[in-house]
């Protein structure tokens, strides 16, 4: 149960928040439910309670509370224990801010932002899923949310030196690039760091890791803690200052590739000082200045876009130009690009075990997808989504492949 405090905190942040264009966000909404068919919750499940538009409604109800002529007299009514409790699955379990709904709201309500903001004042007053919430708090002890700490980092790359013969290297002053890892790469899928290795090596590009700055991932933002989320930009921006780079390249991952690029000058109260691309637009210049030589790829492939790459980052063409004139079956999901269905696993869901049901009948959006296609394998560029989707393969006993886009163009150099 939680505390009186605790709620009035809350009430105080929803309040607080509301500044800016939150506000005017929440006067817009016309109830019209036009984001509901557009949310892969609600698409999945059918439950009213998913429709995005829902979710407006705690932050909305203090809005609303704050303007009663009896708050100037410190009369009006506060937010409810019993609306937080019942909520912090809606806001946290299931949203992946993945703004399919923004995309379709014909006010333009943009309310990945909201979700993202409502979840800033569940985490002042300490709610939200208490594995994802310590996962963040690890990016404070141990600089990453899987615990990549930098000691384990410079093991990793060590033992990937060794098992394929080849230099990766490390805080490399003067270097152009600056690439960053996902810890979930680097515990899970190190072949993708690998793959981003050769890739870059093949093109003749001056690159290097820190051991300051490598966690792409940004917890801190997508719990609501933004100390935690300055921390993780800061790190990234000093490593980056100091070794004098030009552009810090976010790997295969959807959600660090927005905060970087499109929220981080905001979250650091400054304006970055190199640019930020995430690897498959680094991959897309070098291919168009021919720098990259690619064998051709057999076999029907789809590409899965990541929402904050492609919908909410505006890079969706960046993965299809790298597919074109390599993958020789090469077949569009429907819908597709802009408007393709989430993962499932966005917005830290992924980390959440309260929400792993719902992920599994999310994915079946997904599988449904990839089948219409006729493709044998689905491609992707976000290390997140990729094991959202793993985890629910196995959990299906799916029988199609997926695999990662710097991997299947590694495999595919011409030396």
């Amino acid at each position: 149960m939680l505390t009186t405090e605790q709620v009035q905190i809350a009430a105080d942040k929803f309040t607080a928040l509301t500044g800016g264009n939150i506000a005017p966000y929440l006067e817009a909404c016309v109830h019209c439910g036009q984001c509901a068919e557009a949310c892969h919750f609600y698409e999945a499940t059918g439950d009213a309670r998913y429709t995005p538009a829902y979710k407006l409604v705690p932050i909305t109800r203090a809005w609303k509370r704050s303007k009663s002529p009896l708050s100037w007299f410190g009369l009006g009514k506060t937010v409810k224990t019993e609306e937080l409790e019942e909520w912090q699955d809606l806001i946290f379990d299931s949203c992946t801010m993945c703004g399919r709904c923004s995309a379709v709201c014909p006010m333009g309500i943009d309310i990945s932002a909201i979700v993202a903001a409502t979840r800033q004042a569940f985490a002042a007053a300490g709610m939200g899923p208490e594995d994802f919430m310590q996962a963040a708090e690890n990016v404070r002890t141990k600089g990453s949310p899987l615990g990549l700490t930098s000691n384990k980092l410079v093991d990793r790359l060590e033992w990937l030196e060794d098992e394929n013969d080849m230099e990766f290297p490390l805080d490399k002053k003067g270097a152009e690039i600056l690439l960053t890892v996902s810890s979930i790469e680097m515990m899970k899928y190190p072949d993708s760091i690998v793959a981003m290795g050769k890739l870059l090596d093949h093109a003749g590009v001056s690159w290097t890791f820190s051991t300051k700055g490598y966690e792409a991932t940004n917890f801190g933002f997508l719990s609501g803690k933004m100390d935690l989320a300055k921390l993780g930009v800061t790190r990234i921006v000093e490593a980056a200052e100091e070794l004098d780079v030009k552009t810090v390249v976010i790997p295969e991952c959807g959600h660090a590739y927005g905060v970087m690029r499109w929220s981080g000058a905001n979250i650091l109260g400054r304006k970055l000082p190199f640019e930020v691309l995430h690897i498959t637009e680094f991959l897309a210049d070098l291919k168009r200045a021919g720098k990259l030589k690619l064998k051709p790829l057999k076999g029907s492939i789809t590409y899965h876009d990541p929402c904050q790459i492609s919908r909410r980052g505006g890079a969706a063409d960046a993965a299809r130009y790298l597919l074109d004139d390599f993958a020789e079956d090469f077949r569009e999901m429907t819908p597709t690009a802009n408007f393709n269905w989430c993962c499932g696993g966005g917005g830290g869901v992924q980390a959440m075990a309260s929400a792993t049901d719902l992920r599994h009948k999310v994915f079946k959006i997904k599988m449904d997808q990839v089948e219409a296609t006729g493709a044998d394998t689905m491609v992707s560029s976000c290390a997140n989504c990729r094991l959202t989707m793993d985890e629910s393969i196995a959990h299906w006993k799916w029988d199609h492949g997926l695999n990662s886009l710097v991997e299947v163009m590694a495999e595919n150099l011409i030396e």
